[in-house]
């Protein structure tokens, strides 16, 4: 058994899977990985399930470090700079980490969230079927918060092997799609103004709810209603007017109207929305929700499909500073 040692480290990281189902109706909230396409890329990179538990990085850096044996590492979701100790580290490919060495990840470039899987999935003792964390409620497991530095995450020593690599297609900047409802007809005419406004996502924003920036959607009969169900994506409007999008920690039920549902299928495109990004949506109905859902899953399927070969090329640096890499080049100013 190997461990992975986390050296430092943003707030906004923990270990997260699929999440936990079937207990909504105790109040219990799924959780799980705020991207899951992401999620199921790097965990298929190492031989994972799609699923299975891995680290979700927020926009910050961190560095972790092998101990005890090699460890199979895959990084997929927001770029950002990758390195083991001066070699960098692909995006969407797996990759070994000998004991004692050190990977170093930058901030998000783009996005916000990555995922870090580890061969043989991280070792923990499940909560309700999962090892995601929910902070707030003190579940998940190895650790039921955030991940801190000094943490040890238990996992699987690496066997030699051929390393793998995937060609995901670039995200669409299109709108994110939602089917409106269920309480649509509190809003009237605010329908049109929160379909036809770009938004931004606030930065008091976190894994229980996007706060959104844009015109205030007026409310019809006020903003308080007999609390009812939610699922991931919908999209409250409190009394101020300003839509808050729920997400992986949401409550299971609440009292502000529903506007919108995001789709399932843009579920990971909002949370990988950085704040002050500007994007619209669009609505959809429930056939075309269900068919891009079906769609996304498909996509999961076919990820170990996709695998190829990873070749990784080692460059002499110090050779390149010596080489005549300008060939037969001269001074302009030579006459």
């Amino acid at each position: 058994m190997s461990s992975l040692i986390v050296g430092s480290v943003g707030p906004a990281s923990s270990v997260q899977d699929g999440g936990r189902h079937g207990a909504q109706r105790y109040g219990l909230t799924p959780s799980g990985a705020m991207d899951r396409l992401s999620l199921a890329a790097a965990n298929v990179l190492v031989g994972n399930a799609p699923f299975a538990a891995a680290i979700e990085l927020g926009p910050l850096g961190a560095s972790l470090t092998a101990r005890d044996g090699a460890l199979r590492l895959a990084l997929s979701g927001a770029e950002r700079p990758a390195a083991i100790e001066g070699t960098a580290v692909a995006l969407n490919h797996s990759f070994l980490l000998d004991a004692g060495r050190t990977l170093t990840l930058g901030v998000a470039r783009s996005q916000v969230f990555s995922y870090l899987a580890i061969a043989g999935g991280v070792t923990g003792e499940p909560m309700f079927g999962s090892l995601a964390v929910n902070a707030r409620a003190g579940l998940g497991s190895p650790y039921p918060r955030p991940l801190q530095p000094g943490d040890v995450i238990p996992a699987q020593t690496a066997v030699a092997g051929d390393e793998r690599r995937l060609d995901l297609p670039k995200r669409a900047d299109d709108p994110i799609r939602v089917v409106l409802g269920p309480q649509d007809d509190e809003f009237g005419d605010a329908v049109a103004t929160f379909l036809g406004s770009e938004w931004k996502v606030s930065a008091i924003s976190d894994r229980m709810g996007y706060r959104l920036e844009g015109p205030p959607v007026r409310h019809l009969h006020g903003h308080n209603i007999v609390s009812d169900g939610t699922v991931d994506g919908s999209i409250q409007v409190p009394g101020n007017g300003q839509p808050i999008v729920l997400m992986s920690d949401r409550g299971t039920s609440g009292g502000y109207p529903k506007i919108a549902t995001v789709i399932t299928a843009d579920l990971g495109r909002m949370a990988q929305r950085q704040p002050g990004q500007l994007f619209r949506f669009a609505a959809v109905s429930m056939d075309e929700a269900q068919s891009a859902y079906r769609a996304m899953a498909q996509q999961i399927r076919a990820l170990p499909d996709r695998l190829q070969d990873a070749r990784y090329a080692t460059l002499d640096l110090d050779a390149l500073a010596t080489a005549n890499v300008a060939g037969a080049a001269v001074d302009a100013l030579d006459g």
